[in-house]
């Protein structure tokens, strides 16, 4: 299926620009609403966001009378929100605590092992999973920037080496990149990634080093140099890999599995039946310690499905008005891997990075007459068989700007939320939603992302 942004693009008329200000203002509450006025926003969070989302869809079916757009919109979402809900359900179940010193190198080992562990049940499950442990580990001296550098590093770069690691790459497998392409292609930028946001994570966790290590309140036992591990919830992991499985029952890719069809669009509903029944019986039947051990409530997920709801549809505008600025003939000229790797990267920040990576994939792929709906095509890009090695660097471009920059911002990716919204509930101070790009996005990220640029892309 040729990408519905980039068909939007050639088939309607330009938008008008006030369409993009209900994205725009839910970026600005969504920054300054708990700082400015937070009590406001804590109770009517959720009134904003969805008013807002009805305003923008309301606009699309009765102004412009377009149904397909917000279709693919409503598939999408409820497939992030069912998926990210499952998940958050499934690891909600399992508790994980090594009673031990946090120190720099023990700090590291979890972030790294985090990254290694998001391409096998994706960045979300690893986030999910781990984010909890992290923070009992480090409760006696916890800070902002280790939840940021959790969502840096475990969130978003580790999971560049499999499809299953990131959205983006996952679509580009469903239509046609190889499943160990990323393997093959991606793993020194990987390593210099991780390693380097670890480097930098190493150096201000050993400034924030505890001298006198005080054992939790609730942690009767006396510690000593042994690293004591408690595992419960073991049944849950089988749940986990059920949601996680489900992941591939996509309508359009195993033919005769049942979908909703809209026009020549198929919509998966078997897979989020599946993911929210295996969640119903992880909770139904998850270990009460563990739930308590966990803190377990459902606040942190229902900010995040309903803010994400006015995301999605008031980000309808801003995705067709970037499509459109990337399908231009002057943009189009200049697609080349330092191109798309930055623009790609740029919108992925602030946008969804998966729409943006099948855009940008379709786009280059027309530069070389070959069609994003045609999985032999696709594959053929992918590894260099048109006879250009050019198209494989664009794909490595598009990957890894689509993967690495989601961790630019709050909203870059679906899990960078989520961890914010369960530190917030274990009550870290997280940094607002310009502080944290002004504060460690640009001063942090940004030139690990600028060397990746210069070793790898360019």
């Amino acid at each position: 299926m040729v990408p519905l942004f980039l068909l939007l693009t050639e088939t309607m008329p330009a938008l008008p620009g006030f369409l993009i200000i209900p994205f725009l203002l839910l970026l600005g509450m969504i920054a300054s609403g708990p700082v400015l006025f937070p009590h406001f926003w804590e109770h009517n969070y959720r009134y904003v966001a969805v008013t807002l989302g009805l305003l923008v869809l309301g606009y699309y079916l009765l102004v412009l009378h377009d149904h397909h757009m917000p279709a693919e919109t409503l598939a999408d979402y409820t497939s992030f929100a069912v998926l990210l809900s499952s998940l958050y359900i499934a690891a909600g179940g399992i508790y994980i605590n090594a009673n031990a010193r946090a120190t720099p190198l023990i700090n590291i080992i979890v972030l790294f092992s985090g990254a290694c562990l998001a391409n096998i049940i994706g960045t979300t499950g690893a986030s999910l999973l781990l984010i909890r442990p992290f923070i009992r580990l480090n409760i006696h001296r916890i800070k902002p920037y280790q939840i940021i550098f959790f969502i840096f590093i475990v969130s978003n770069a580790g999971g560049l080496l499999t499809p299953l690691g990131d959205p983006p790459l996952f679509i580009g497998f469903l239509k046609g990149v190889p499943f160990f392409w990323t393997l093959q292609h991606l793993v020194l930028p990987w390593f210099i990634g991780v390693t380097s946001l670890c480097a930098i994570f190493y150096y201000f966790d050993w400034k924030n080093r505890a001298e006198d290590y005080a054992p939790k309140s609730e942690v009767k036992q006396k510690i000593d140099q042994r690293i004591e591990f408690y595992f419960t919830g073991k049944r849950n992991l089988v749940w986990l890999a059920i949601i996680i499985g489900a992941i591939f029952l996509d309508p359009n890719v195993v033919p005769g599995l049942p979908a909703i069809t809209v026009g020549d669009m198929k919509f998966s509903f078997i897979r989020e039946i599946i993911q929210l029944t295996a969640a119903f019986f992880c909770y139904r039947y998850s270990s009460k310690t563990a739930l308590n051990g966990n803190h377990f409530s459902f606040g942190p997920i229902l900010e995040v499905v309903f803010l994400f709801f006015g995301i999605f549809f008031t980000m309808m505008p801003a995705l067709q008005m970037a499509s459109r600025l990337a399908a231009s003939p002057a943009f189009s000229s200049l697609l080349n891997p330092d191109t798309v790797y930055w623009a790609a990267g740029s919108l992925s920040g602030f946008l969804d990075n998966a729409p943006t990576y099948a855009n940008f994939l379709s786009l280059s792929m027309a530069k070389y007459n070959l069609s994003y709906s045609n999985v032999q095509d696709v594959h053929n890009f992918a590894t260099g068989l048109t006879g250009s090695p050019e198209t494989y660097h664009l794909l490595e471009a598009i990957s890894l700007g689509s993967v690495f920059f989601g961790a630019f911002s709050y909203i870059g990716n679906g899990p960078n939320f989520m961890v914010k919204a369960i530190a917030e509930s274990a009550g870290i101070k997280m940094p607002s939603f310009f502080k944290y790009i002004l504060s460690y996005s640009i001063p942090f990220l940004l030139p690990v992302l600028f060397l990746i640029w210069l070793v790898v892309v360019r």
